[in-house]
């Protein structure tokens, strides 16, 4: 069981951190002292964009700016995680971007720097972001 990613394990594919929100499909046994566990990784994609609408209507709208916000240098080498979403994306750190357009990517991007991997379907992913934005 240790070989799966904490996020996938935890249904967090953007290993999301304990906080005072209390997220639509959380886990009521949270095993994790760290990260928020969810029943279900569509609930866990529906929580990374969320945090991706608002961080977009705080005025963050390059690749820098999302993950400096999303993987602070305080904990993480958001150096290498820029360039690995940037690259996914196909865009330069520090182009502007529509969300709405890129989102799916994103979502994949991030769920893919976070655990080494993306097991979720087409299908999971647009759960997940439409689930997000009939919460918007």
């Amino acid at each position: 069981m240790n070989d799966i990613p904490r996020g996938i394990r935890n249904q967090n594919p953007g290993n999301i951190r304990h906080g005072e929100t209390i997220w639509q499909g959380q886990s009521q046994y949270q095993d994790d002292p760290a990260y928020v566990t969810f029943t279900d990784p569509i609930y866990g994609i529906r929580a990374i964009a969320r945090i991706l609408m608002t961080y977009s209507k705080d005025g963050l709208n390059t690749v820098s700016q999302i993950i400096g916000r999303w993987a602070p240098s305080s904990e993480n080498d958001t150096d290498a995680y820029v360039e690995s979403v940037a690259k996914a994306l196909g865009v330069g750190a520090n182009t502007p971007l529509s969300l709405t357009s890129v989102l799916p990517d994103l979502v994949k991007a991030i769920i893919t720097h976070e655990n080494g991997e993306q097991p979720y379907t087409e299908t999971q992913i647009e759960t997940g972001i439409q689930l997000a934005e009939e919460d918007a």
